[in-house]
């Protein structure tokens, strides 16, 4: 079974989505893996998230926690972590700081009981849950969640995130439903294709929401696609992250290749771009953080950003084949976008 959840800037309270979240992690009865790049959360929030993982090692259940510790990678893409790692430590679980050299440990996941996984674009923090743009997912599926079994476990045993995410992405079946399981960096170069090659073969519609587009064969095929008109495009970007990296590409002459495809597709007025509050310490995190694309019947969603750094991070990534599901986050990303203004640079 695959259920999902969407978020939206000030749709919902922190509160609610820590419900969520507590309810699933209080439905172990054996397991819990959880793999986060941020957790920081507070007040009732943290009361029930933290609480959940604290009642679950108290009943026995086997808890480990992996977190994403000294990112030196430059802002804004992604943003820094803000959890402080003592607080996560002195949870009374097992925790393993993952560093995040040269890349990061960027999933947001939790595998519960070897049969099913929280997963999605969601970091576990307040500002995550209440001012950004997500889609959080729980897949019921042995198969699936011990692929994300594997791949946490290639974490937990130490090996950098350079050597993770080799996990091969077999096609499954989730109660008829054809999914395929993605794990970076193992298979990131794959996953950036993977996207691509959907897109460039839809005939009905690429909806996209991705805080930036920066992976060469996604910007290469989707510039192609709305060029050649045959496809409705649509999406939501985050306009200040884009915006930033598009100045990088402009100082680093290495990526600057990049700058003409992103304009066409910019420029052709179909992508919205949120004007986030820019990265600082302490300021408000209201990005537009959501990392989907439809194309025609495919959905594709987890924590994985189109972009050349997503590849070499550690991520995990859906491909659902869903008709219902794609029309619902079509639908969705559809919203996103009417919210905001035309994106340009």
């Amino acid at each position: 079974m695959i259920t999902y959840r969407t978020l939206g800037d000030g749709a919902q309270e922190a509160a609610e989505v820590a419900r969520d979240v507590a309810e699933f992690l209080d439905e172990a009865e054996r397991s819990l893996e959880l793999a986060l790049y941020d957790l920081k959360l507070s007040g009732e929030s943290e009361a029930l998230v933290l609480g959940a993982i604290r009642r679950a090692e108290a009943r026995g259940v086997a808890v480990r926690l992996a977190y994403n510790v000294d990112n030196p990678n430059p802002i804004p893409v992604p943003p820094p972590p803000t959890c402080v790692p003592e607080d996560v430590e002195a949870l009374p679980v097992p925790t393993r700081g993952v560093p995040g050299i040269p890349d990061l440990m960027h999933h947001k996941f939790c595998v519960r009981d070897g049969n099913a996984v929280l997963t999605g674009s969601t970091n576990w923090t307040d500002d995550s849950w209440a001012r950004q743009e997500n889609v959080m997912l729980v897949v019921t599926s042995g198969e699936v969640a011990a692929a994300y079994r594997l791949a946490f476990d290639q974490l937990w045993s130490g090996v950098p995130v350079l050597d993770a995410g080799r996990v091969e992405p077999r096609h499954l079946d989730v109660d008829g439903v054809k999914v395929r399981t993605w794990f970076c960096p193992g298979f990131g170069d794959a996953l950036s294709h993977r996207v691509a090659k959907f897109i460039g073969r839809a005939t009905r519609r690429v909806r996209i929401c991705s805080p930036v587009i920066s992976a060469g064969p996604v910007l290469g095929t989707l510039a192609q696609v709305i060029a050649e008109g045959r496809v409705h495009v649509a999406g939501c970007v985050d306009a200040t992250q884009i915006t930033q990296v598009n100045v990088q590409w402009e100082a680093q002459q290495v990526s600057a290749w990049k700058i003409p495809l992103l304009r066409s597709i910019l420029g052709a007025g179909v992508f919205a771009g949120k004007n986030s509050t820019p990265w600082a310490p302490g300021s408000l995190h209201d990005f537009m953080h959501a990392k989907v694309t439809v194309a025609d019947d495919v959905v594709f969603c987890g924590s994985f950003n189109l972009s050349r750094s997503g590849e070499r991070n550690a991520e995990d990534m859906l491909e659902i084949h869903d008709p219902g599901l794609a029309d619902e986050l079509a639908e969705f990303v559809d919203g996103v976008r009417a919210r905001y203004p035309v994106m340009q640079l």
